[in-house]
């Protein structure tokens, strides 16, 4: 009887799975204890769990990656609550169910009922239900790649059948241990002219623009990858992305994340055994869906990145508006090289047109705003136009297209070009005018200057010969600073450091400059001038800002330097306003430029040089906001295999010393790193060290971040300015790295060379031990500090200051 009833129970009940397979039939199914691995061993289809949540998953991960990486998830929104989940095609051969205790909880509806089913997963990471002897991909019942969760795979669609409705859209997990659907969404638009987009709920939020034949208009140019290719495909039936792997021996992903609100590429790295990231988008602010609002143009590179499009004016609340009505018959087009093409909800294309033909035909209809070729290949071809407002627009420095904008004639360059050509005539009246005049002068001024020259270089103990072998540094009047600050006006006045005023001028020939002006009561003489002259002279790198000469006059020692339009970098990360123009891409830009700068000053430059006051307000910011480092008042050189020194006064700012110089007076290059480790802090997270405030404790900036790393919460340090926007795995990078460069004794530190190292590259990093809190003025073991302490934000903050041993 026991053996009948076991025959029956065997014939009526479906059959388990055996190891590694990578099929089940219609009378198997798949349950808690067992996997699906695909033929060559690439991927695991199964159950799972995330973090410590007892809520089971269908899912597809990497087989043979440590980590756990799940690419696909069946159940998202409905998790399995206990170990009775079963995957299997149902009785009737018209779905595939998945069930918990016998309730089924998720499906996949067949395109047709299949005489003899059979579920495969491939080494694509596609899972497939197919007829048991058709292994041809257009023939499938259905398959995984058409329902995507978080991730693209290489193969993977991403786009709409327009025959059939099917959207394949990939849709973020709410957080990295919920897979349930969360509200950013990678999806194709297809309407009239098509192109990807991100959506943040039912708004956009990134927009790649549209294919142009070599790649998306938005996307950064991409050059010939040996590991994979992008690929767009339009039929009128299908509108689809996807990208192919060149190499079929790598692995590659894409995914959309919601904790750092950004489209991600990775490519796995075997000898490393970690993830890559190629990309991460959005990339900076101008990437941001309609970051200047309609008919702005924005420009990443730019301190202030919005400006109206030609023939457009600023308004209120945002955007821009026509400043001169069209009349259609005489308006004409402005050429923008290099941009990315506007929303394209309200364009037209058409494939087969010439540029010349697309002009034409917008110039015919008074509603065509702009004009594009549409594929940029083989010099060109195709025409999109846009009408109504512009949405959406950005310079695209490594890619995009020329974009042609309707203006006014009034606005075109031949109108634009007459005006300047008479501006160029009377211009040049008056500079011939000028340069007989200046001749004049010249002669009559040369034997004076001759004489000052020499006057000024045997006051700080040099010869005219010994300046141009060695300092090449040249000589300014007092007269030609007076005038080019107008006889240093309150107007021109940028700021004032503990050492003397700095003020804005421009030279007769248009160069604005710095000039730092040595006040007489600060008690500083002419070694202390001579010491800051010869030492920043000798200094040329990028990242270091450029001393263009100097000037003494009886009692008058000025300092000529490269004007800094965007100030100083404590201006911006300090002020509520300004720090959110600092996306992070901005700030890991200075941060690297700041590494290299030390570097130079550490290693690189003739003399080894050690800063002592490097700080926010020190480092300057040009136009294109690259940093240079300032201010070179402490800094103490040193020769031959010497590294280290002593001072019995120390002078500086709360905040930023190192323990061993603030307690003891011993500086070294190591200085500078737990200097810099600061700063980085203060980059990363927008508040001052010396300033900053924890309710309920009296911990600094420093302390304060130790204790959440410790309790691995480090990512809260991140100013909310950047939080949306910022690569987490890089800010954590630099958490890391400003901790270990904040380490209580300089030998632990390390070096600037290994800093630019680690800030260039996925070089593993030691784990950071307890660092220095020797800091501030409410610091653990108080010490005698410089009463030059900062109390606000500088300027233009250059400060002379004493070299020689104190």
């Amino acid at each position: 009887m026991s053996f009948m009833l076991i025959s029956f129970y065997l014939l009526f009940t479906y059959s388990k799975i055996s190891d590694a397979a990578d099929t089940i039939t219609s009378s198997q199914n798949l349950t808690e204890d067992k996997t699906l691995i695909s033929k060559n061993g690439i991927y695991e289809l199964g159950f799972f769990n995330t973090g410590n949540s007892s809520k089971r998953y269908l899912g597809i991960w990497y087989k043979n990656i440590a980590v756990q990486t799940v690419v696909w998830v069946a159940n998202g929104q409905t998790p399995i609550k206990d170990l009775s989940g079963l995957l299997m095609i149902n009785s009737s051969r018209s779905k595939l169910v998945l069930s918990q205790n016998k309730t089924v909880i998720w499906s996949a509806i067949l395109k047709r009922k299949p005489q003899n089913p059979v579920l495969q997963l491939l080494d694509s990471g596609n899972l497939v239900l197919r007829e048991a002897n058709d292994e041809n991909s257009e023939n499938y019942l259905w398959q995984s790649f058409d329902y995507p969760s978080d991730t693209l795979l290489p193969g993977m669609k991403l786009g709409k059948d327009l025959r059939t409705g099917l959207d394949r859209r990939v849709t973020a997990w709410k957080n990295p241990y919920d897979p349930s659907p969360g509200n950013l969404t990678w999806t194709m638009h297809v309407d009239n002219y098509p192109e990807p987009l991100i959506l943040r709920g039912s708004k956009k939020f990134f927009r790649s623009g549209p294919w142009i034949g070599v790649q998306y208009s938005g996307q950064p140019t991409l050059q010939r990858h040996p590991i994979f290719e992008f690929k767009y495909f339009n039929d009128g039936n299908e509108v689809y992305f996807m990208f192919v792997l060149r190499n079929k021996s790598r692995l590659a992903r894409m995914t959309v994340n919601q904790t750092t609100n950004s489209r991600l590429f990775f490519v796995w790295l075997e000898r490393e055994q970690n993830w890559q990231q190629l990309t991460s988008l959005p990339r900076d602010f101008c990437d941001g869906y309609g970051a200047c609002g309609p008919n702005g143009n924005c420009d990443a590179k730019k301190v202030q990145p919005c400006e109206c499009l030609r023939g457009f004016v600023s308004k209120s609340p945002g955007g821009c508006v026509r400043n001169k009505p069209l009349n259609c018959k005489n308006d004409g087009f402005v050429k923008y090289i290099s941009m990315k093409m506007p929303d394209t909800t309200n364009s037209w294309l058409n494939t087969s047109m010439t540029l010349n033909e697309c002009r034409e035909e917008c110039s015919k209809n008074c509603s065509c705003m702009s004009y594009a070729n549409s594929n940029i290949s083989e010099g060109g071809s195709g025409c999109a136009m846009w009408f109504g407002d512009l949405n959406d627009v950005r310079v695209q420095p490594d890619g995009g297209v020329d974009l042609y904008v309707r203006v006014p004639a009034s606005e075109l360059e031949n109108n634009r070009g007459h005006k300047w050509k008479i501006g160029v005539i009377v211009g040049s009246v008056a500079l011939a005018i000028s340069v007989l005049l200046l001749v004049l002068l010249c002669y009559r001024c040369r034997t004076q200057k001759n004489s000052k020259e020499k006057g000024y270089f045997a006051m700080l103990g040099y010869s005219s010969k010994e300046q141009k072998e060695d300092l090449e540094l040249p000589l300014f009047d007092l007269s030609t600073i007076a005038t080019a600050t107008d006889n240093f006006s309150i107007d021109n006045k940028l700021g004032e450091g503990g050492f003397g005023p700095v003020y804005k001028g421009k030279l007769e020939d248009g160069k604005e400059i710095a000039v730092k002006r040595l006040s007489r009561s600060s008690g500083q003489g002419l070694n202390e001038f001579k010491n800051e002259v010869i030492l920043i002279a000798r200094l040329q790198h990028r990242n270091l800002v450029k001393l263009l000469g100097c000037c003494i006059h009886d009692e008058e020692k000025l300092l000529i330097y490269e004007y800094m339009p965007n100030k100083s970098l404590d201006s911006f990360i300090f002020d509520q306003t300004q720090r959110s123009l600092l996306d992070w891409s901005r700030r890991y830009h200075i941060i690297c430029g700041i590494a290299r700068g030390l570097l130079y000053l550490h290693q690189d430059s003739r003399l080894r040089i050690i800063h002592r006051d490097l700080k926010a307000s020190n480092v300057l910011l040009d136009s294109e906001m690259n940093p240079k480092i300032s201010d070179f008042g402490l800094a103490r050189t040193f020769g031959g295999d010497q590294s280290a020194g002593n001072t019995e006064r120390v002078v500086g700012t709360y905040g930023y010393m190192a323990p061993e110089y603030a307690i003891d007076g011993n500086f070294s290059a190591k200085s500078d790193v737990f200097s810099f480790g600061i700063l980085l802090l203060e980059i990363v997270t927008g508040k001052k060290n010396s300033g900053f405030y924890c309710p309920n404790d009296s911990l600094n900036l420093v302390e304060y971040a130790w204790n959440l790393w410790r309790e691995e919460r480090a990512l809260e340090l991140i100013d909310e300015c950047i939080v949306e926007t910022c690569n987490l795995s890089e800010v954590r990078r630099c958490i890391h790295i400003s901790l270990l460069c904040m380490e209580q004794h300089p030998q632990d530190r390390p070096s600037m060379s290994s800093v630019v190292l680690m800030l260039g590259s996925d070089v593993a990093l030691p784990q950071p031990q307890q660092p220095g809190f020797f800091i501030g003025e409410h610091s653990h073991g108080g010490f005698s500090s410089s009463p030059f302490k900062s109390t606000s934000p500088s300027i233009n903050g250059l400060s002379i200051t004493v070299l020689e041993p104190r």
